[in-house]
C-alpha cells in the first residue's frame, strides 16, 4: 500500500494536465476579457466605415 502512495505521489503527469488546464483558463478569461472591452469600440468603428463607404 505504501508503495502504491509513493508512485502516485511521484507521478507528476496529473499535475501537468491540471497546470496546462489552469494556464487556458487564465488565457481565455483574459481574450474574453480583452473582446469585452474593445467590441463596443470596434461595432462603432466598423458602422462608421460602412456608412461613409455607402455614401
Amino acid at each position: 500500500m505504501t508503495n502504491l502512495a509513493k508512485v502516485l505521489w511521484r507521478n507528476e503527469e496529473g499535475q501537468d494536465i491540471a497546470e496546462y488546464a489552469v494556464m487556458l483558463a487564465v488565457i481565455l478569461v483574459i481574450v474574453i476579457g480583452t473582446i469585452r472591452l474593445i467590441g463596443g469600440n470596434a461595432n462603432n468603428v466598423f458602422s462608421s466605415v460602412a456608412s461613409q463607404i455607402a455614401q
